[in-house]
């Protein structure tokens, strides 16, 4: 299996090679060449597989270049009970026909924990094999940050350097990231929203010399690691709640950087019968107006809005390049991509696959802070289980696009704890914290502001490593 750009411009890799670089020399993010399909009798053959033995037969249809007892052991320390704290790793919740995904019993509460613990075993192995260091530059809106620091935190041959945008995170998740002393972390605390956090590793990365000189690497969800290690969980979800192999189900992903949804696209690309994906957004419906109009405009920093469901606080969607490709290939995705820098958006209405647009069986729909309160009180007064403000924007705008006899996949982003505030405003309580978190807000934090400013960041970075 070998991996090309969405925009066509870079040449054919290995799987460890994109994992290794992040962002493709183009500018534009790492795909397989080919969509390796699964059959009805594959699927329930790997229904009584375990989590690590799910991961390594999906995973080894895209990583042909590490040997497969090596690979094995990669995910076998990957997800462990120890880490998850369930031998299961993924959970169900009943809502009537419908189930919350529990993606969130890793070490820091999120979904992001799902694809980080992966990379957190896989870039060490190949760094060691290949005698290399890396220096990981990331986003975080509040989770990929949390979840890439506990995981490469203390890793030989690794520094991660961790923008987040500057009181626009929860408490609770600033103090899982800030709190942090290993010494080959580094949270830069920049004075913007977290697309100005994005912008700047993107042009740190858009500077080859640069990029090459500091041995840079990516943890965000343009890593192709990233997509894959979640492509896993959707078989799990699919293969744990399927009464019979074939039983369409409909899958709902709250989204901001469209990398969660993808990976759904992708497994059904590959054979999981998922019938529809539908996409919530919060006040930052960049996607949805997407998906309602035709027209993709990304949002200026200025215009982002700080909301109760912080980790979808997104105005440009990086991943949604990928789903652009799918569609109408890298000599047009490239296109359209000048065209946003050249005019700030892109319109496909007028192009043919709008009109083909009901095959993509993709809903969406937003979700404002009153949605979202009232989701939480009336999940827990039905069911008695309390979910997290994106969790709650993903029900309330499923509920639009509910039929009778689908069963309705709710991926969970986080554990309710993350957002007290919200939960506490919906139930009257906060939620209970392990005994590990209780005063986690109250630890020395260690971190650098920095304004928006890629030459400044760039000094730190190779001061830091100096």
């Amino acid at each position: 299996m070998q991996f090309i750009s969405t925009r066509g411009k870079s040449e054919p890799q290995a799987f460890s090679d994109v994992v290794l670089e992040g962002l493709a020399k183009d500018g534009g993010l790492a795909m397989p060449e080919t969509v390796p399909t699964v059959d009805t009798k594959t699927l329930q053959a790997w229904q009584s597989l375990s989590y690590p033995e799910l991961a390594f037969n999906v995973m080894s249809r895209f990583i042909t270049d590490i040997p497969a007892d090596d690979l094995k052991g990669i995910v076998e320390r990957a997800y462990t009970a120890e880490k998850f704290g369930i031998e299961e790793v993924v959970s169900l919740s009943k809502l009537n026909e419908d189930y919350v995904v529990g993606l969130s019993n890793g070490p820091t509460f999120a979904f992001k924990d799902m694809a980080m613990q992966f990379l957190g075993e896989l870039f060490p192995y190949l760094l060691e094999k290949r005698d290399q260091q890396l220096n990981i530059v990331g986003a975080t809106s509040g989770d990929t940050g949390s979840s890439a620091i506990h995981a490469m935190r203390g890793k030989p041959r690794i520094n991660v350097f961790m923008l987040s945008p500057f009181g626009r995170m929860s408490d609770f998740q600033t103090a899982q990231m800030y709190s942090v002393q290993d010494e080959n972390v580094f949270n830069i605390a920049v004075e913007g929203v977290f697309d100005d956090c994005q912008d700047l590793v993107k042009a740190l990365n858009n500077d080859a010399e640069f990029k090459a000189a500091n041995h840079l690497g990516a943890v965000n969800s343009i890593n192709w690691a990233r997509i894959l290690a979640q492509i896993v969980y959707y078989f799990k979800a699919y293969l744990a709640a399927a009464k019979e192999i074939g039983e369409p189900m409909d899958f709902v992903i709250p989204s901001g950087n469209f990398g969660n949804i993808f990976a759904g696209i992708y497994a059904r690309a590959m054979g999981l019968p998922i019938r529809k994906l539908i996409l919530a957004t919060n006040e930052n419906n960049v996607l949805d107006e997407f998906f309602k109009t035709g027209i993709y405009r990304p949002r200026a920093s200025k215009d982002v809005h700080l909301t109760s469901s912080p980790s979808m606080d997104i105005a440009k969607a990086s991943n949604f390049e990928r789903f652009i490709y799918l569609l109408l290939g890298a000599d047009r995705t490239r296109q359209l991509w000048e065209q946003i820098e050249t005019q700030g958006y892109f319109d496909l209405t007028k192009d043919p696959i709008w009109a083909e647009r009901a095959n993509w069986n993709i809903e969406s729909g937003q979700s404002l802070h009153d949605n979202r309160v009232e989701t939480i009180r009336k999940v827990y007064d039905d069911f008695n289980v309390v979910v997290d403000p994106h969790t709650a924007d993903g029900i309330f705008v499923a509920a639009q696009y509910k039929d009778a006899g689908i069963p309705q996949m709710y991926l969970e982003t986080a554990q309710p704890i993350k957002f007290a505030q919200t939960v506490e405003q919906a139930l009257g309580f906060v939620p209970e914290r392990p005994a590990d978190y209780a005063q986690i807000e109250a630890l020395p934090q260690r971190f650098e502001k920095l304004p928006v400013d890629a030459q400044l960041l760039k000094q730190y970075v190779v001061t830091q490593l100096s």
